[in-house]
């Protein structure tokens, strides 16, 4: 069976996702899996064992040049060469219903469970799976359908390890970690400023912490605010990561600090121990709890339906709260 995946961004959305390919190889071990992605993102599907094919787009590109439009439909049809038996677009946007349907018989959310209705009419088969469901029980829940399978949310708490990197990249960042000390690795940075942990309490956690604190950063922003960080306490700023970096980076450490980003839910991926810190997205939607993976939020019902992006209820967080998740989790 050969079945492609459309999850074109961003990072934690993909990750999301492919929290769905082992059980697809669990039960159609035969099946041939093609994943299609925003090209900047290739990074976090490389190395998958599950993933035959990694199809990338640059449909970003057209914002800036329309004419790339052209080439971006002669890339698709190339791909829809491949006669795939069932197209899956787990993203529920219009450009990536179309991408969908451009490459073959395709499958997606029904309008009463995305945001932007209209994606819908662009499939042959459409599933109902309520808008203000955990995004990984979205995923699950449709992608399963779509193959007429009943995963069961339960094997999520036995998942296995999805992503993966090559020795190389454990090479390059094995320098970094102390074999004697508790490596806690900082996610500073998110897509929304209103997602973002103050700079002055990040100090103030590692400050009072014991350990091998990294900093990481992906934009010229995100690295003054790491210089920030460890001016004001005994974190180090690591050189800018690439994403099978990051990945190598993570698979070893004791603990992840970080808001609701990418990078944050790598953490969760690789059965590592995390903190994730929620601001004006909701915590219960956006990543799943379990013993080793911990939420602190705002304490207050938000709607992912009508986010408020100039909501910094993420600076009220009292820092002991962190400190004190911290310290349980590195017992």
């Amino acid at each position: 069976m050969k079945i492609a995946i459309v999850k074109l961004s961003a990072l934690g959305d993909i990750v999301h996702a492919m929290a769905a390919l082992q059980f697809i190889k669990r039960h159609l071990p035969e099946s041939q899996i093609d994943w299609i992605v925003e090209q900047g993102f290739v990074g976090v599907l490389e190395h998958n064992p599950h993933i035959e094919t990694i199809l990338p787009v640059n449909l970003k590109a057209i914002k800036k040049d329309k004419f790339q439009i052209f080439s971006e439909i002669r890339r698709l049809k190339h791909y829809a060469a491949k006669n795939y038996d069932i197209v899956i677009d787990a993203q529920g946007l219009i450009k990536s219903a179309l991408v969908s349907r451009i490459l073959g018989l395709s499958a997606g959310f029904d309008k009463d469970s995305i945001r932007e209705k209209a994606a819908a009419s662009f499939y042959q088969k459409s599933y109902s799976v309520p808008y203000e469901e955990n995004v990984i029980y979205r995923n699950m829940d449709l992608i399963g359908s779509a193959l007429g399978l009943n995963f069961g949310r339960n094997l999520l708490k036995k998942k296995e390890s999805f992503l993966f990197f090559a020795e190389k990249d454990r090479s390059k960042t094995a320098s970094f970690l102390i074999e004697d000390q508790k490596n806690i690795i900082h996610i500073l940075g998110s897509s929304w400023e209103s997602k973002i942990y103050p700079k002055e309490k990040f100090a103030e956690i590692i400050n009072v912490m014991e350990g091998n604190h990294l900093l990481v950063w992906g934009s010229s922003d995100e690295k003054e605010y790491a210089q920030y960080v460890a001016e004001h306490s005994k974190a180090r700023v690591l050189p800018q990561l690439n994403l099978n970096e990051l990945k190598a980076l993570i698979s070893s450490a004791d603990l992840v600090i970080g808001g609701d980003s990418g990078p944050t839910h790598f953490a969760w991926a690789m059965n590592r121990p995390s903190i994730m810190i929620f601001g004006p997205t909701p915590s219960g939607r956006n990543t799943l709890e379990t013993e080793i993976n911990k939420v602190v939020d705002c304490g207050k019902t938000i709607d992912p339906a009508r986010l408020n992006k100039t909501d910094f209820c993420i600076h009220e967080i009292d820092f002991n709260e962190i400190v004190g998740l911290a310290k349980e989790l590195l017992q």
